[in-house]
């Protein structure tokens, strides 16, 4: 099984650029044309992630997934490109906070659970500043 978790997400990873695509043409333009991976544009994908999911529970529902895929790509490799680090599952101890979800930074940044907390937060910088406090830590 564990090497099953692995290879659903190694082919998840295989497909990053064309799923971003997929994503960012399904935003309006006005939103697409000025996502470029900074933390800057995190504000303005959150903003319309909050115009289009006013609750957790919206934000978890089985016609959201694929949407709610995109947001965590997107904001996933902002933050791995901000850190320089990469993307990694953890599928060896069931026990983890984040097993067998796509993380970032040693398993600590897990992008799908942030998507789905700004749902409940409401900020419309939830993700940024998440960004900015992990760079500033230098980790």
């Amino acid at each position: 099984m564990m090497s099953d978790q692995r290879e659903r997400f190694e082919e998840w990873l295989v497909h990053m650029d064309d799923a971003l695509v997929v994503f960012k043409s399904s935003l309006p333009p006005e939103v697409a044309s000025n996502l470029d991976l900074s933390i800057d544009s995190l504000d303005l994908v959150e903003r319309h992630y909050l115009s289009e999911f006013t609750t957790v529970e919206d934000a978890l529902s089985e016609s959201a997934k694929r949407l709610i895929d995109g947001y965590a790509r997107y904001v996933g490799e902002t933050m791995r490109a901000a850190l320089n680090t990469e993307w990694d599952i953890c599928v060896s101890d069931p026990k983890h906070a984040f097993y067998g979800l796509p993380t970032i930074r040693n398993n600590q940044l897990c992008p799908l659970t942030l998507v789905t907390a700004a749902a409940d937060r409401r900020t419309g910088r939830f993700w940024s500043t998440v960004a900015r406090s992990q760079v500033r830590a230098g980790a």
